[in-house]
């Protein structure tokens, strides 16, 4: 498995929870990443995906009820 990195060094290297990758993983959001039987394997190379979730805890589409 040379130029792949495993899901504990790629949270080292973005600074984000194994969990988080696990789950970016398998949404197919991390261009090359390869599963080997249990274990995800990512390339050396890819880039951290950006973060589409919402922090501040509104609705990105929030419509007005009164129309």
């Amino acid at each position: 498995m040379e130029n792949y990195i495993t899901l504990s060094e790629a949270a080292k290297k973005w600074g984000i929870s194994e969990r988080r990758i696990r789950t970016l993983c398998s949404e197919g959001r991390i261009d090359g990443v390869t599963r080997f039987g249990r274990s995800w394997a990512i390339p050396e190379n890819a880039k951290k995906p950006v973060d589409h979730r919402i922090k501040s805890g509104k609705y990105i589409k929030n419509k007005n009820l009164d129309d």
